[in-house]
C-alpha cells in the first residue's frame, strides 16, 4: 500500500473515498462539519439531525455522493472518535483503522483519511498509517476456500500543520505498520511451520535485507556458554533450540568510545510451541500455545523497524527459540539445572519454562554488552485475569 501526507483541501484530493473523524455530538453547522456538510450538499447535517450518527467512538456513517460536484471523490465516510477531550494519538490509529476496513469491504482503491488532530503532527500521521496496516492485515493464510481480494493500492493522510513533519510521520508509520504485520505473521503460523529453525531463517531474511549484523547460536554453543536453564526446556523436542542475536549500529558510530558504552537491548521469549512439558496443560486451547513466541516474534519485528527508522544508538535483539514438550528426555519436575550465571534453579513445574529460556538470554544480552534491558514474554495467562485482555503488564525496575 503506498502512502503519502497531504495538507489539503479535501475537495480536490485525487481518491476514490474520503473518511473524516466526527467528534460526539459535534454541530454540522460550525466549524470543520459546516464546510464538509456544505460539500456534501447537506447529507451530513441530514444524518447528524436524524440522530442516525452521533460520532460516538467506532461510529460510521457512508455516503455515495451522486451528481456531487463539489468533491472530486464520489465516497464519503464519516467516523466517530467520541469525546474531542479524548482524542489521543492512539485514537487517531483506531479511526483510520477502522475507515480502511470498512472502505476496503467496499472495494475502494485509493483512501484519503482526515484524522483531524491538530497537536503531535509527526506522531498523530504515523499513527494513522499504523491503523491502516493493522486493519488490512488478513490471518487466513491458510484457508482453502477462494477468497475475494480486495486490497487498497494508495492512502493519503491529510493534516493540517507542518507538511514535513506529516510527511516524516507517514514514512515512519509504514515501516512500524508493515512490521507490526511481519510480527503477527509470524504468531499466526502452525507450530509445525514456525520452529527455533524457522525463527532463525526468517531472522536472517531481515538481516540480510535490512542490513541487521545477526548471529544464531545453537545448542553446541549454547553448552559451550553454560546455558543449562535454556536448555532443559528444549531436551524434551526433537527440534533444537536456537539463541537468535539481531544488532543495530547506527552509522559511523564508534562502539568502543567510553560515551557510547550504553546499550538498549530487546529480549523475548520465542517457545514456538508451548504444551507444557512433563507438567502437561489441559488439551482445551492447547492449539493457541503456537502463540507462546510472541516475545520472540516481537523482538524481530521491532528490529525490523528499527534497522529503518536508524536510530542514533545501538540497539540488540535477543530471541531465545525452543519447544517445551514432553518424551522421555524431557526435563521433569524436581530436577535441578544450572543457569549461565551459574545460579541452580530447581524446576518444579515444567510450564514455568518462559523464566528458564529468559534467565540465560537475559544473562547472554549483559555478556554482549546491554546496560538497559526490556524483556517481552507470555509469561503467564494470570496477566489475563488481573488485568483483562485490554491492558498489558509492564514490571520494571
Amino acid at each position: 500500500m503506498q502512502v503519502e501526507a497531504s495538507q489539503g483541501p479535501i475537495e480536490q484530493l485525487d481518491v476514490q473515498a474520503i473518511a473524516v473523524a466526527v467528534f460526539k455530538d459535534e454541530k454540522p453547522n460550525e466549524g470543520f462539519l459546516k464546510k464538509l456538510d456544505e460539500l456534501s450538499g447537506g447529507l451530513v447535517k441530514s444524518i447528524i439531525d436524524a440522530e442516525e450518527f452521533s460520532g460516538k467512538e467506532g461510529e460510521t456513517a457512508y455516503f455515495h455522493l451522486v451528481g456531487n460536484d463539489r468533491l472530486h471523490s464520489q465516497r464519503l465516510l464519516l467516523v466517530g472518535v467520541g469525546s474531542a477531550d479524548e482524542y489521543r494519538t492512539a485514537s487517531v490509529s483506531n479511526m483510520a483503522g477502522t475507515a480502511v476496513r470498512s472502505l476496503r469491504s467496499k472495494n475502494a482503491k485509493t483512501i484519503a483519511v482526515v484524522p483531524r488532530r491538530t497537536e503531535d503532527t509527526e506522531a498523530a500521521s504515523s499513527a494513522a498509517v499504523q491503523g491502516a496496516f493493522i486493519s488490512v492485515f488478513d490471518p487466513d493464510k491458510y484457508r482453502t476456500v477462494d477468497k475475494e481480494q480486495k486490497t487498497v493500492d494508495r492512502l493519503v493522510v491529510v493534516m493540517d500543520g507542518d507538511g514535513e513533519a506529516a510527511k516524516r510521520g507517514v514514512e515512519a508509520g509504514k515501516v512500524i505498520g508493515e512490521s507490526i504485520n511481519f510480527t503477527r505473521d509470524l504468531a499466526n503460523e502452525p507450530g509445525a511451520y514456525m520452529t527455533p529453525s524457522d525463527m532463525a531463517d526468517r531472522a536472517r531474511e531481515i538481516a540480510n535485507e535490512f542490513g541487521l549484523s545477526i548471529d544464531v547460536l545453537d545448542e553446541a554453543r549454547m553448552e559451550q556458554e553454560g546455558m543449562g536453564s535454556l536448555l532443559s526446556v528444549s531436551r524434551g523436542s526433537e527440534e533444537p533450540a536456537k539463541l537468535i542475536i539481531l544488532k543495530y549500529v547506527p552509522a559511523n558510530f564508534d562502539e568502543s568510545s567510553e560515551s557510547n558504552r550504553e546499550l538498549l537491548s530487546f529480549v523475548g521469549k520465542g517457545v514456538t510451541f508451548d504444551s507444557g512439558g512433563i507438567s502437561l496443560k489441559p488439551g482445551e486451547h492447547m492449539e493457541l500455545m503456537k502463540y507462546d513466541m510472541t516475545g520472540g516474534a516481537t523482538v524481530m519485528g521491532a528490529m525490523r523497524a528499527i534497522a529503518q527508522l536508524k536510530p542514533p544508538i545501538p540497539v540488540l535483539g535477543v530471541a531465545p527459540c525452543t519447544e517445551n514438550l514432553p518424551s522421555g528426555k524431557a526435563t521433569k519436575p524436581g530436577d535441578v539445572v544450572r543457569a549461565m550465571t551459574g545460579k541452580t534453579i530447581e524446576v518444579i513445574n515444567t510450564d514455568a519454562e518462559g523464566r528458564l529460556i529468559l534467565a540465560d538470554a537475559i544473562a547472554y544480552a549483559k555478556k554482549l554488552g546491554a546496560t538497559k534491558i526490556i524483556d517481552m514474554a507470555t509469561l503467564t495467562g494470570a496477566v489475563s485475569i488481573a488485568l483483562g485482555d485490554v491492558n498489558a503488564a509492564v514490571l520494571g525496575t
